[in-house]
């Protein structure tokens, strides 16, 4: 670990690391302290109780996500970033169309986040320049950069470092620009001035908690991911329990409820990056027709997206529970026949799902995707 130079004046170095930042598309720096002891106990907690599902490395890990300095020995502090993903020219009252998509059954409904370019890679690359130019301003450092990509605490050093509060759908909340940003982090040994952390503003509100399609929020601030459609659609790689297929609707990658339903997004900003701009067939697209596609088709329509690394089976899968809610809400001779021709020489996994939604009875009422009325905001 080297020594800060005394002429170093750390507080205008973050300033400029600041700078910095916004001239690589991001919204906010902050710096956090390496000491999260007091968020120990409820990560024990809510790892002993499983409710981090078949997510098996988070229990490998431990209490090493509550301990950056063992992560990256020598770190002093952690750079804290977030970068807003809007797609460019989003218009207010956005949420709006989500919800429209929500409630057109034959229509896929995608995660905002994940129609544009991976944000794995994006923030990544932009964390190193970041990192780069603040090395070249004092000479050589230890550090890593991070995003959602190792045992990292990131809602509990962005809530510390004041990035913004703590949700009760355990998102981070900004009163400027919601929830619809990305985090990153620098691990890095240099002893810059640590930025405050901001109170929480949510008050009696329970948007979040009420609107959630399959009650995955247990209670403020705990998430069963055994429950969350994020999870059963992306980090899941088994069967999806047949009690849950009806109530994920149209969702075939990701769930944005809990952001939607937040009053505080009516002041999420867009993109700075044309990264995160919505690709073509990401929002809107018929289930039949992303049926159609073959694996090739697939990786080529998903190359440098982050829907690429759940595979084409999982793929599969979600889009055959979206038929199957779709066909209990209006039976459609299209969307059979697509699912048939899905089911030639599909996988065991593919094959029961497919199973399940060809057997689905014409039954309405199968989605669950409602705008509830909202607590005032403090």
């Amino acid at each position: 670990m080297q020594e800060v130079p005394s002429t170093v004046d750390t507080a205008a170095l973050l300033a400029r690391l600041r700078g910095w930042a916004r001239e690589l598309g991001f919204s906010q720096i902050a710096v956090a302290d390496v000491d999260l002891s007091s968020a120990e106990p409820g990560l024990q907690a809510w790892l002993d109780a499983g409710h981090h599902g078949r997510m098996h490395y988070m229990a490998s890990h431990g209490l090493k996500r509550a301990r950056p300095a063992e992560l990256v020995p020598g770190t002093l502090r952690v750079i804290t970033a977030r970068m807003d993903y809007l797609p460019q020219g989003t218009e207010p009252g956005w949420q709006a169309v989500e919800w429209a998509g929500l409630a057109t059954p034959g229509q896929a409904q995608i995660s905002v986040y994940a129609r544009g370019r991976d944000y794995h890679k994006v923030l990544r690359q932009r964390l190193q320049k970041l990192a780069d130019r603040l090395q070249g301003e004092v000479g050589p450092r230890g550090y890593r950069v991070f995003t959602d990509s190792a045992p990292v605490l990131e809602v509990e050093l962005a809530s510390r470092s004041g990035l913004g509060w703590r949700g009760k759908h355990t998102l981070t909340l900004h009163r400027d620009a919601g929830s619809m940003f990305f985090l990153g982090e620098i691990f890095i040994d240099l002893d810059l001035p640590l930025t405050e952390a901001v109170s929480a503003h949510c008050g009696e509100c329970r948007a979040c908690i009420d609107v959630c399609p399959t009650a995955a929020i247990t209670a403020p601030y705990r998430i069963d991911a055994r429950r969350c459609i994020s999870y059963l659609t992306i980090e899941h790689d088994g069967a999806i329990p047949q009690e849950l297929r009806p109530l994920i609707g149209n969702r075939v990658y990701g769930c944005d409820d809990c952001q939607l339903a937040c009053p505080w997004n009516k002041f999420a900003q867009p993109a700075v990056l044309a990264d995160f701009d919505m690709r073509p067939g990401m929002a809107g697209a018929p289930i039949a027709e992303l049926l159609a596609w073959d694996e090739t088709e697939f990786l080529r329509r998903t190359e440098g997206s982050a829907i690429r690394r759940i595979g084409f089976a999982r793929w599969r899968r979600n889009l055959a529970v979206a038929a199957g809610n779709a066909l209990r809400a209006r039976d459609d001779v299209a969307l059979r026949v697509a699912l048939l021709r899905a089911g030639e020489g599909a996988d065991d996994l593919v094959a029961e799902h497919i199973a399940w939604a060809l057997s689905a009875p014409n039954e309405p009422g199968a989605l669950s995707s409602r705008p509830l009325s909202v607590g005032a905001i403090e």
